[in-house]
């Protein structure tokens, strides 16, 4: 299992994770390699996709990909996810048991927040990262004014991130971005497309580097 140093390596190299939330997951190994092969290592499931744990434990395997949870709203989700293979965990908000079950078992934890307080108190919490949630709100204007008090901050905006602007959001300071349905499209993860993700995948990736 990846530490959490390692998950932190990995996502300062790459700069992205990808966020899957899909009605149905076609094949989750492939899909987690397919997108490790475009240069996106870091692969979330959500826990508002069913059977999300089977996907993860599944996916889990996949030699090149780092597998996590996403949506983590309890300890127990914490937990199970653990168990199932999850090398790293993301929140929505700022969530102390959550924190204290990553703590535990030393796996990095991403919490979301949006205001300082809550960028703040995830830290406190041990956060590795924060999830800067919904990005689309502040933009990347959101995260440089964050970084004048928080100027070590892991800052990971995710939520209406793509293509388009990820790299404005690097440029303002962000430590990485979180790419969504620009890159994994429901439609597509449901069909088992896995050129088509990759293909999109590395546009995201040419992105962050144009």
């Amino acid at each position: 299992m990846a530490d959490a140093l390692e998950v932190l390596d990995v996502l300062a190299a790459d700069r992205v994770l990808c966020i899957v939330r899909a009605n149905r997951v076609a094949d989750p190994v492939a899909l987690t390699q397919a997108l490790a092969g475009a240069g996106i290592r870091l692969v979330e499931f959500t826990f508002t996709i069913s059977g999300a744990l089977d996907l993860i434990e599944a996916a889990s395997d996949a030699p090149d990909g780092i597998v996590g949870a996403g949506t983590v709203l309890t300890a127990a989700h914490a937990r199970d996810a653990i168990a199932a293979g999850a090398r790293f965990l993301v929140t929505p908000d700022v969530r102390p048991d959550v924190a204290a079950e990553a703590r535990a078992a030393d796996v990095p934890v991403f919490m979301g927040a949006l205001t300082p307080t809550e960028l703040s108190r995830a830290f406190d919490l041990g956060a590795a990262a924060v999830k800067i949630f919904p990005a689309r709100i502040g933009g990347p204007a959101h995260v440089r004014d964050l970084l004048g008090p928080f100027p070590n901050a892991r800052l990971v905006p995710t939520g209406g991130v793509n293509a388009d602007n990820a790299r404005t959001f690097l440029d303002a300071g962000a430590f990485a971005v979180g790419a969504g349905t620009d890159v994994v499209q429901p439609d597509l993860v449901a069909q088992g497309d896995h050129e088509g993700i990759g293909e999109r995948a590395r546009a995201f990736i040419h992105a962050l580097s144009a």
